[in-house]
């Protein structure tokens, strides 16, 4: 499913006026409103209401536009610290294993990408997904492929014992995908009963509904009156699913239902006060890998969390379950364990908290906060005359009697007991009086003279603007604390261009250079983010990027100091080296070999190396001269240079230079000054002979088939045989990535493996500075067989694009952790891997659509990669493909299309060839190479 979803938020009423203007997120893509009030309806029936308001009020939008539904407005009676605001919008903190994360990342920032993965993977024919807000669900490993149906259902394998608190789907063990029956919390018992002839799958509440479904379960949440009233999308509408449904309804019953295991699936609830601190340490702790952990700061106590707050009580391994959010907490302050602690203003309170008592601090009107003290595990349930009704951890007739105060009410929640107060002495005398005790006080006569407000009455008045208002002053201060404290804390493994955002839009000063003992991709991300800052300012930042892409060219080259070669003549006088290398064709996991993504992550690709018009396109020719000089020549440009000194082989860095690959090759073969009065002519007197080095590539520039790269590595294989240095391939691969960054174009290692190396493979490396990739050789029956070959096509487009000034962008969000950039290319690391599965399975179909999901990658990772001439010509072939994507950067060259058949791929040579863009537009002929790069001597 393609363009961007509208996304219907169901808020707490108070959230709903001014959801936009407090997360800057823009109607009409995000719509929100509340549950009608005074009426309970349910799952089902607030998914129809809320459906129904954004059509109302939505101009131009239709109930099969794309749209994700979360429903957040729950009255939170048990994780009262995030009631007002929904648990939609409760901050989680960076997590300590992962780069490009917000500082203000939020439940709904973190779940949001995954629906918006599924979705898009969905058929066109099941356009809303509807997701809860209090859970966080993470998927690693890549979607499968999701089914036409009706409702299709997520779920995960479980342990049985977590089964038993949430609805349950039950399958066949014969047909595991589809919905035998929906159970809600079953026994133990009866999933025991069940294991003999079924699975189960918990669910997770990712549902899928087609038009169909949609209209039906808006149907049935209408009353008789045309009003809406109760029903349960889970104990309603979803047992009322299935082959053998445990609800009885003929409409609902003839709905088709699949259900999915989430790949690699991890469930987070964050329901409970207990759960946000459980959820939240299960995530942190999810990589204990200390080679993973980017930060350099042992905690007192791993379950010890504060953000966007000002800390001066220092926490020790005496405490134990501490949460710290949007609050000042002083040295003269004493805390203990099982604490949620938000909304404190600053203050120098000589405040004692009791273990298991949590302080909530809400804005109330312009001026005023009410005061809310709980226990974390408070159910916030129960009539106040009730001894089962607990607050603060006991009995509320305790407190009540034995504070000697008299207090109305029926429900908890719905009762008047916490108290608004006009000034922060005041907030303290009262809340240490309700926290500690006493039958008489400041605090006393402070809340019996109050305006008290209820739970209910606290999430329906808190001025919201004023709470993420403290929130962003105490953010900011923690922002340069960060920066300041960069070695210990999660700064440089933020997202920096979000950050340096927030330092221009707040006004701090940027972070200072670092000294060099720092580490170098630290360095690099600091002259970056300093770059970025100043650039966002309308400054010149450009001078600091440059050192940040200098760093990382040190830094790569780095690995190859002391292992200078030394060049003898390895020839005959009257011999001619000769190397000759194909193209490749990237088919899944590009941009992910390149640095620095790959230096901290790891790169994971799929390609192929090809053969045009029956040969290697790639030529280089290298034979001794008597003269003692270097001779360049091109046989395709028509160029040609003579070189007499170390100072003309050393011009490399100029982009577009005939001869710059040559040269930069002939110094990393050890083509340089020996001493400072060396000169070439003497080191090739030495060398025993002059050299003539002559290049064809006979294909055009901009191909997007990795020309650059592998004629760089073409040369320095021909140079190794013709030098006698005696690389392999691995070495010759390896000293081209080096190549590129003396040439300063930078790049991957996927395009020389992928030439150098004959087949389809899959290539990956493991992080660190050395990138050797190992190699699984893939089969290669879709490509070579008579049934498929003929629906491989590669189609010239006439249109050139260099990829330098694209690598540059994408690399600068590398560098900048830039999370819209991770995600994406995380996502290209998975695909890789399912994309080399297909081909294993000879899945020629399944392969195709794959090449499809490349391409759909590519374009979220780079705009421009489709330009309008590009779109121009896939339009008039796509519905014959399977899939189809411009190799390497895209924007231009060629065209690599996955035809449906062989009628379809003869359909598209005559739409193309009657009819061609432009005058250079044609057809390639493409065969799949076994060698790779060769090479031999005359």
């Amino acid at each position: 499913m393609t363009g961007t979803p509208y996304r219907l938020l169901s808020l707490p009423p108070d959230l709903v006026g001014s959801f936009h203007s407090i997360t800057d997120l823009n109607a009409p893509e995000w719509y929100c409103t509340s549950d009608p009030a005074g009426v309970k309806v349910g799952s089902g029936g607030g998914t129809a209401w809320l459906v129904d308001s954004w059509l109302k009020d939505t101009r131009g939008v239709d109930m099969s536009d794309p749209k994700i539904i979360i429903h957040a407005g729950g009255q939170s009676r048990r994780l009262p610290a995030y009631a007002p605001v929904g648990k939609i919008l409760t901050p989680v903190p960076v997590f300590r294993w992962e780069r490009g994360q917000l500082i203000d990342q939020s439940l709904l920032s973190l779940q949001l990408p995954l629906y918006e993965r599924i979705l898009a993977a969905a058929p066109p024919t099941l356009p809303t997904l509807i997701a809860s807000g209090d859970v966080y669900i993470r998927a690693e490993k890549p979607l499968t492929e999701i089914p036409e149906a009706d409702v299709v259902c997520y779920g995960l394998w479980v342990d049985a014992s977590l089964a038993t608190h949430h609805g349950v789907f039950v399958s066949s063990r014969s047909t595991p995908t589809e919905l035998d029956f929906m159970l809600q919390k079953p026994s133990l018992d009866r999933l025991e009963e069940l294991s003999r002839s079924h699975m189960f799958l918990m669910d997770i509440g990712i549902w899928l509904l087609s038009d169909r479904a949609m209209k039906l379960l808006r149907k049935r949440s209408v009353d008789a009156d045309g009003n809406i009233g109760f029903y349960d999308l889970y104990s309603d509408f979803g047992r009322a699913l299935g082959s053998n449904p445990t609800v009885e309804d003929d409409e609902v019953n003839r709905l088709t239902v699949a259900i999915l295991p989430l790949p690699g699936g991890e469930f987070y609830h964050f329901g409970t006060s207990r759960e946000l601190l459980s959820s939240t340490l299960a995530l942190q702790n999810k990589v204990v890998d200390q080679r993973k952990i980017l930060q350099r700061k042992v905690k007192a106590n791993p379950s010890l969390f504060v953000q966007n707050a000002l800390m001066g009580y220092r926490l020790s391994s005496d405490n134990d379950n501490v949460w710290v959010e949007n609050s000042s907490v002083p040295a003269s302050w004493t805390l203990r364990s099982d604490h949620i602690i938000t909304g404190v203003p600053e203050n120098a309170w000589p405040l004692d908290v009791p273990s298991g008592v949590c302080v909530d601090i809400v804005p109330v009107g312009d001026a005023s906060w009410a005061v809310r003290p709980y226990g974390l595990d408070d159910p916030m349930r129960g009539d106040l005359d009730s001894p089962d009704t607990v607050w603060m951890g006991a009995p509320f007739v305790q407190w009540r009697s034995s504070r000697g105060v008299e207090v109305v009410g029926a429900d908890i929640q719905a009762s008047p007991i916490f108290p608004v107060v006009d000034s922060v002495d005041d907030m303290y005398e009262v809340l240490q009086w309700m926290i500690t005790g006493g039958a008489d006080g400041k605090g006393k006569e402070i809340w019996l003279s109050s305006r008290k407000l209820s739970a209910d009455q606290i999430s329906a008045h808190a001025n919201l603007t004023r709470l993420f208002r403290q929130r962003n002053d105490f953010l900011k201060a923690n922002l340069e604390f960060l920066a300041w404290n960069y070695e210990k804390s999660v700064f440089y493994q933020l997202d920096l261009n979000d950050v340096a955002s927030r330092f221009v839009t707040m006004g701090i000063k940027k972070p200072e250079l670092l000294p060099q003992q720092s580490g170098a991709m630290t360095r690099i991300r600091n002259y970056m983010v300093r770059s970025r800052i100043d650039s966002m300012s309308g400054r010149d930042g450009s001078r600091e990027e440059m050192v940040a892409f200098e760093l990382l060219r040190d830094e790569i080259l780095s690995e190859l100091k002391g292992r200078r070669p030394h060049p003898r003549l390895n020839v005959y006088s009257d011999q001619i080296v000769w190397g000759r290398s194909p193209v490749r064709i990237d088919l899944a996991g590009g941009w992910t070999d390149t640095p620095p993504y790959s230096l901290y992550t790891g790169g994971s690709v799929v390609n192929m190396a090809i053969e045009l018009n029956g040969q290697q396109p790639l030529q280089v020719y290298v034979k001794p001269s008597s003269d003692y000089r270097i001779v360049l020549r091109s046989i395709d440009l028509g160029a040609s240079e003579i070189v007499e000194d170390f100072e003309s082989l050393s011009c490399y860095h100029t982009v577009g230079s005939p001869f710059s690959i040559p040269k930069a090759a002939l110094t990393l073969a050890g083509f340089a000054p020996r001493t400072s009065s060396d000169t070439l002519t003497e080191f090739l007197h030495d060398f025993g002979s002059g050299i003539e080095i002559t290049l064809l590539s006979a294909i055009p520039a901009g191909s997007g088939l990795g020309t650059s790269s592998i004629l760089a590595a073409t040369v320095l294989g021909a140079l190794s045989e013709f030098c006698g240095i005696g690389w392999d391939e691995g070495e010759i691969s390896h000293r081209t990535l080096a190549l590129e960054q003396l040439l300063t174009t930078g790049g991957g290692w996927q395009d020389q493996y992928g030439g150098v190396l004959g087949g389809v493979k899959l290539l990956r490396t493991e992080e660190g500075i050395t990138q050797r990739p190992s190699v699984s050789w893939l089969p290669s029956r879709i490509f070579t067989s008579t049934e498929f070959k003929p629906c491989h096509l590669l189609y010239y487009t006439g249109l050139t694009r260099t990829a330098k000034g694209i690598l540059a962008e994408i690399v600068r969000g590398m560098f900048l952790n830039s999370n819209s950039h991770l995600s994406i290319l995380s996502e290209m690391r998975a695909h890789s891997l399912a994309t080399a599965e297909a081909i294993q399975r000879n899945d020629f179909h399944l392969y195709g659509r794959m090449i499809a999901k490349t391409w759909s990658q590519n374009k979220r990772l780079d705009s421009g990669t489709e330009p309008p001439a590009v779109a121009d010509i896939v339009s008039r072939v796509s519905d014959l493909t399977l899939g189809y994507k411009l190799p390497g950067a895209g924007g231009g060259g060629y065209l690599y299309m996955v035809a449906k058949e062989p009628q379809a791929a003869a359909r598209i040579r005559s739409i193309l060839t009657e009819c061609p863009p432009n005058s250079r537009a044609r057809f390639v002929e493409m065969t799949l190479s076994d060698t790779g790069f060769q090479v031999s001597r005359s």
